[in-house]
């Protein structure tokens, strides 16, 4: 029998993502999975109804749910949400597990097997389902252009009948997926573009992408393709050599984020007091309380009028169309593996991918990185 497969509202405040979109949709059911969808819920992401074709349209939550035996999300699953799904349902997710833990216990005593989006290993096969990545493109792209409407100059440099204008000097904190994509955007925007990041091996890729690599002397490459934690000593040469950089910059983005865990603090109060008046920061790493010690996550502030500081919370959601496309792909290409010619979901837990992705599944905890969480 063919799995359902369903996708609900996004109840989150603020979020105009959806975990479906009509290509996707057409995709699942050609693998011949019933694709349910709640009446609406992709309006935020301007998706109407009618584009999904084939998709079975569901009025309510309650009944979307008592049913499926696949669920797509984007935001974690609340307890309300949780009560509604039927015992042994799969869910696909982002997790905030490190946030979440009574919703883990609750996946646990109802036997609900969760894929946690931001346990998607980052190696080559999993690339295409990686949603971290994704999501983190958005807001590399986006986190410039607020950059550009708060500066109080232009990026590019101009030639004008009152004489030339100078390029702004942007610097970029943090050179994953995010750091890659801002710098690509600075520069399409005509700045000059600088770039930095504990990881010496990421110098390549910044000067690819047209930018100059600032090099502290530190080197703190990790593994799974994040940095390690800094020595007392690394932190202060780090953050000497950088409030130079800090000091000069029109523009300051930081992107150094790792899941789970609090943003690390870079840039300190000091630095941003040496800043140049109307320098403004964008702050990426708002999710986990910030890379700046003055960042206040959701809000906008005027540090003694001198640098705006903001700090933007689920800035993929910004772009739901694309940032829904993509996301839905990640999901298809997670899942997809495990559905059989009948449409019938068949989990392969030797499958590298699967083993790190799951997070709860046969009422336990399987995810050994969060396994303490719900103790």
């Amino acid at each position: 029998m063919s799995i359902r497969l369903a996708v609900p509202n996004e109840i989150f405040p603020g979020e105009r993502r959806i975990a479906l979109e009509p290509g996707i949709a057409k995709r699942l059911i050609e693998t011949g999975v019933e694709v349910c969808m709640e009446k609406g819920a992709a309006l935020s992401a301007h998706f109407p109804d009618d584009a999904f074709e084939g998709v079975k349209i569901i009025d309510s939550a309650a009944e979307l749910y008592k049913d499926a035996d696949v669920i797509f999300k984007v935001q974690p699953p609340t307890l309300d949400e949780l009560a509604l799904m039927k015992s042994g349902a799969l869910i696909a997710s982002f997790m905030a597990p490190h946030k979440n833990q009574h919703a883990i216990q609750k996946m646990c005593e109802k036997n609900i097997t969760s894929m946690a989006m931001e346990l998607v290993p980052r190696i080559t096969r999993a690339q295409s389902m990686d949603a971290l990545s994704s999501q983190a493109t958005i807001a590399g792209y986006k986190g410039v252009l607020m950059a550009a409407d708060l500066a109080s100059v232009f990026f590019p440099m101009l030639t004008t009948a009152a004489g030339t204008i100078r390029p702004a000097r942007v610097l970029i904190i943090g050179v994953g997926v995010a750091g890659l994509q801002a710098i690509a955007t600075a520069k399409r925007l005509g700045a000059i573009v600088e770039a930095y990041d504990v990881r010496s091996a990421t110098r390549e890729q910044v000067e690819s992408l047209g930018g100059k690599f600032v090099d502290t002397g530190v080197s703190a490459d990790g593994e799974g393709g994040y940095a390690r934690e800094l020595t007392d000593e690394e932190k202060q040469q780090q953050q000497d050599v950088l409030a130079k950089h800090i000091a000069m910059a029109d523009v300051v983005i930081s992107t150094a984020a790792i899941p789970g865990r609090p943003s690390p603090k870079i840039i300190s109060k000091a630095m941003v007091a040496d800043m140049k008046v109307g320098a403004v920061i964008i702050d990426l790493a708002s999710e986990g309380g910030g890379n700046c010690e003055l960042t206040q996550p959701g809000e906008t502030i005027d540090y003694e009028g001198r640098v705006t500081i903001h700090g933007p919370l689920n800035v993929a959601s910004q772009t739901p169309v694309h940032a829904s496309e993509m996301y839905a792909r990640n999901l298809f290409n997670l899942l997809s593996p495990f559905i059989t010619e009948n449409g019938e979901l068949e989990l392969d837990w030797d499958d590298e991918v699967l083993a790190n992705t799951v997070l709860t599944h046969d009422g336990e905890i399987k995810s050994e990185r969060y396994r303490e969480v719900a103790k």
